[in-house]
């Protein structure tokens, strides 16, 4: 007679556990917690096979061959190959996919936005008899509640399955179908209850103060699918299983995993052989999960340095992070990728551990040795921040080479613009982490690769001086603008990224309509800054300093003057007050001018004559340069990837700059030659003044494309026509530019 196959394994018996146990700890290299084996043991199917020969006192250790050592930029680590029950292992909230859904320790303000603090890791440690702190390869975490700890890990899990759009295929059919065909990396972490348990009638505690689990680093979406597919939570497996999920009736809870288990396992292989064996369209569970009934696992055992253990373990996924798989999105991959080159700084002794732990995330800012009591919300973060910018842009020769070498850069002299923004884009999201709301990591994007291949050096004067000196100290004005203004304004959702289209933003207006909001890149915004009122932009930046400050309010307006004002600063606002065009708000008609009635008025540019009076100022879009529509590309695409997406006639003047007056709708005829000499000479300021704009918008775009092409993997851009077309005006529009100086200099009034 046939033997029924009965797929799912029994725990060991409690001898063949225990002498695995011993042999682990007896292993050189190892040093894992005895409590942390005895929480994985009853999962290891046949621990007998992973044991080596025993000695001539009859003592056993762990196989050679079962054992691996993992190198990274962090540490080394031990880990011991086995083969597990597909039901174990726990969904980790440190996952780095998943960490922009939790409320960062590096976040100051308190304001959770109702995302749920993320817990610190420390390592696991134990004091001798002697009084000595021993440091095991393990960590450690402290919870509230029970209630706390299995919301968390139910968080995790939420999380994750909202990422899983980004995955290409349906990760859960493909266990069903083919099992899993990689190990999963776990590691043991200990969380201690604060809250003591409740008591039953009996006087005896309802759950333990503590719990042990073997938390994924790597396979976190594996084990929270073969957990569906075994109908048992990553929370059950961490607390306690439900009778009724294994063989019983009732929500009493079954805390050992070696009872529980076995259950589980005898009920499942009941449920397979009622079933009638294996049938991929089956709806039963045991028939689902038998291809994952057993998986090959890897357990951290041991690592030399266990006190950068939290560090390491999540080192040896992240090259993931920085050659990501799809489903990343951007925000935890371009925090992972920080996180990394920090990690490979720790572990070169360029950076110390607290220091690392702190710009991680992964602990508060107060953390910081010298950090003054007084500092308030703004001054954290802007200190945190300024700290990420310079170990992303180092100075330091040793440095340099490190980050080049985790992200796979090209030498400094040859850093280009797409490797500049992945590091911008890093720097941005882990700032992000200091604030109630992330914002798109992009908004980051604000540095010229010839600027920054030498590294990003700032003065280290305090937030609070610069502020206070800003409005007659061209260096702290400077300072601020560059590397703070787009991150405040962000976190308050006053600017985004630029998106690449104008379909779908929209903002705020004063009277509560909606207002198309206006394509610019960060650049824009921040020349933008520079060129109208400093007064003004100053006291942009002190009252949002001021916000953070008091709760990350809203905050308010300010005047021209500098004076706050009531109405609640909004990104429409932002866009009339400091315009996009050219970067200046438009000057008022000067007394005593003598442009005709009805001319166009000195100082603005031809976009602005021809916008319509109802336009308000600074809210339409910039033209095109002439390059989109001679070059043969389509000219609704080239707008919708360019800064502008208003094309009006005079943009075939940046080419040809031929001298004629730009006609205004209703302008009256000059009344003079002078008058039209006049207005021709203002016009010509306005067009040579904008083509360093307009060249520049276009090396920005010309930037972005290179980004696009490297995310879709694409082959080319443009045709080879296109490509032709453009490479033959640029030399063009040259050779026009060189004969100007000359043909100035001979219509100017001679010097004195």
């Amino acid at each position: 007679m046939a033997q029924v196959e009965r797929p799912f394994p029994l725990p060991a018996s409690k001898e063949e556990q225990q002498e695995w146990i011993e042999a682990v700890l007896a292993t050189p290299g190892v040093n894992v917690p005895r409590n942390a084996l005895s929480n994985i043991a009853p999962f290891i199917v046949e621990p007998s096979s992973l044991l080596g020969m025993a000695d001539g006192a009859g003592h056993r250790r762990l196989a050679e061959r079962a054992l691996r050592r993992i190198v990274t930029e962090a540490g080394d680590m031990t880990v011991l190959a086995v083969r597990m029950h597909g039901v174990g292992g726990v969904v980790w909230e440190h996952n780095e996919r998943i960490s922009s859904a939790w409320h960062s320790l590096a976040d100051p303000s308190k304001v959770t936005e109702n995302r749920r603090a993320m817990g610190q890791v420390y390592s696991w440690t134990r004091v001798t008899s002697e009084g000595r702190e021993e440091v095991f390869a393990a960590l450690r975490s402290s919870v509230a509640s029970r209630a706390e700890l299995i919301a968390d890990v139910e968080l995790a899990v939420e999380a994750l399955s909202k990422r899983v759009g980004h995955r290409p295929y349906d990760l859960k059919q493909d266990l069903v179908l083919n099992g899993q065909q990689e190990p999963g990396l776990f590691v043991a972490q200990q969380f201690q209850l604060d809250e003591a348990p409740l008591e039953g009638e009996d006087g005896q505690p309802l759950h333990p103060d503590e719990h042990w689990g073997w938390m994924a680093v790597r396979g976190n979406n594996r084990t929270k699918e073969r957990q569906e597919i075994f109908e048992v939570t990553s929370a059950e497996v961490l607390t306690g299983v439900p009778l009724k999920k294994i063989g019983g009736e009732g929500e009493k809870l079954v805390f050992d995993a070696e009872e529980w288990l076995a259950r589980l396992s005898e009920t499942l292989n009941e449920e397979y052989i009622d079933a009638g064996g294996w049938e991929p369209d089956s709806p039963s569970r045991a028939v689902r999960a038998k291809n994952v009934a057993v998986v090959d696992a890897h357990l951290v055992v041991g690592s030399p340095t266990p006190r950068r253990l939290y560090r390491i373990v999540q080192m040896s996924n992240r090259r993931d992070h920085v050659h990501p798989p799809l489903e990343f999105t951007q925000n935890d991959r371009s925090r992972a990728l920080a996180r990394s080159v920090l990690g490979a700084y720790v572990a070169a002794g360029c950076l110390d551990e607290k220091t690392a732990e702190v710009l991680s995330g992964s602990a508060p800012i107060t953390d910081l040795p010298g950090v003054p009591g007084s500092a308030t919300v703004s001054e954290l973060r802007d200190l945190r921040s300024m700290m990420l910018l310079r170990e992303l842009f180092p100075t330091e020769r040793e440095k340099r080479f490190l980050i080049r070498r985790v992200l796979s850069e090209s030498p400094p002299s040859q850093l280009s613009a797409p490797e500049v923004n992945r590091r911008a884009r890093a720097w941005s999201a882990l700032t992000s982490e200091s604030y109630p709301k992330v914002w798109n990591p992009r908004i980051g994007e604000m540095f010229q690769a010839s600027d920054v291949r030498e590294g990003i050096a700032v003065s280290g004067r305090p937030l609070r001086e610069l502020l206070d000196e800003a409005e007659t100290d061209d260096a702290a004005f400077e300072e601020l603008v560059s590397y703070r203004a787009a991150h405040w304004l962000a976190a308050f959702g006053i600017i985004d990224a630029d998106r690449g289209s104008l379909t779908g933003q929209k903002a705020d207006e004063d009277d509560g309509t909606e207002a198309t909001r206006v394509r610019r890149t960060v650049r824009n915004t921040l020349n933008a800054l520079r060129n109208n009122s400093r007064r003004q932009a100053v006291a942009v930046l002190r009252e949002l300093a001021l916000a953070m400050d008091q709760g990350d309010r809203t905050p308010r307006r300010v005047s021209r003057s500098g004076e706050r004002l009531v109405e609640p600063m909004k990104g429409a606002w932002f866009n009339r007050e400091f315009p996009k065009e050219t970067g200046k708000r438009p000057s008022k008609h000067k007394t005593g001018s003598k442009v005709a009635a009805g001319s166009p008025k000195a100082g603005a540019t031809t976009h602005d004559r021809s916008r319509s009076a109802s336009d308000p100022v600074g809210d339409g879009p910039p033209t095109l340069p002439a390059i989109a529509s001679s070059s043969g590309i389509n000219a609704t695409e080239a707008r919708s990837d360019a800064e502008g997406v208003t094309h009006s006639s005079d943009a075939a003047g940046t080419r040809g700059m031929e001298l004629e007056p730009h006609p205004s709708a209703g302008a009256a005829a000059p009344r003079a030659a002078s008058s039209c000499l006049e207005q021709w000479a203002d016009e010509l300021m306005t067009r040579v003044s904008r083509l360093l704009d307009e060249s520049r918008q276009a090396k920005e775009l010309l930037d972005r494309m290179t980004d696009r092409v490297r995310e879709e993997n694409v082959s080319f851009a443009f045709s080879r026509g296109q490509a032709d077309a453009i490479v033959r005006d640029v030399p063009r529009a040259l050779r026009a530019l060189r004969e100007l100086p000359e043909l100035v200099e001979a219509l100017t009034q001679p010097a004195g």
